[in-house]
């Protein structure tokens, strides 16, 4: 998929926006629709899941995504300071890339509420949800394979 329309895509209350890779007409693909297929409403080209981490830039949003969601959540829990949370960034650009699952990032400076209110104490922490519920956490950097796996086995 084209790296321009990945930087485009956006929350909203409904789903994901994103742009059709062919004509750049905007799309909704809603969060209770995804892994089915979408198609743009103008050209009909295919449109896939998302490819690359999502910033989640509203609790909102991040409530719409997390409970409403056909495909699990990965959520990063994050901060621009953090050493670490930098390394841990195209780690997750890689298991966002397979696309079976929904990679977000919540940057816990800009939403502090969401960092109190699931009692992220350090980071970055990996929390996977599952019908609006958190089904595991992990903290500390790991690699895409590590994330993989732990995605995989609370999974199943």
């Amino acid at each position: 998929m084209n790296a321009t329309i990945e930087t485009s895509i956006e929350l909203d209350d409904r789903g994901l926006v994103l742009e059709c890779p062919k004509c750049g007409k905007r799309n909704r693909m809603s969060y209770e629709k995804l892994g089915a297929t979408f198609r743009c409403s103008n050209c009909q080209t295919e449109l896939s899941p998302p490819h690359q981490p999502i910033d989640v830039k509203s609790a909102a949003h991040f409530e719409a995504l997390t409970s409403r969601s056909a495909l699990p959540v990965l959520v990063d829990f994050w901060a621009e300071w953090c050493g670490p949370c930098k390394m841990v960034a195209p780690e997750l650009e890689k298991v966002a890339g397979l696309g079976r699952w929904i990679v977000a990032k919540v940057n816990t400076e800009v939403l502090p509420d969401l960092a109190r209110r699931f009692r992220i104490s350090g980071i970055p922490t990996m929390v996977l949800f599952r019908g609006g519920v958190e089904v595991a956490r992990r903290s500390g950097a790991m690699p895409a394979q590590a994330m993989r796996q732990f995605i995989e086995e609370t999974n199943r």
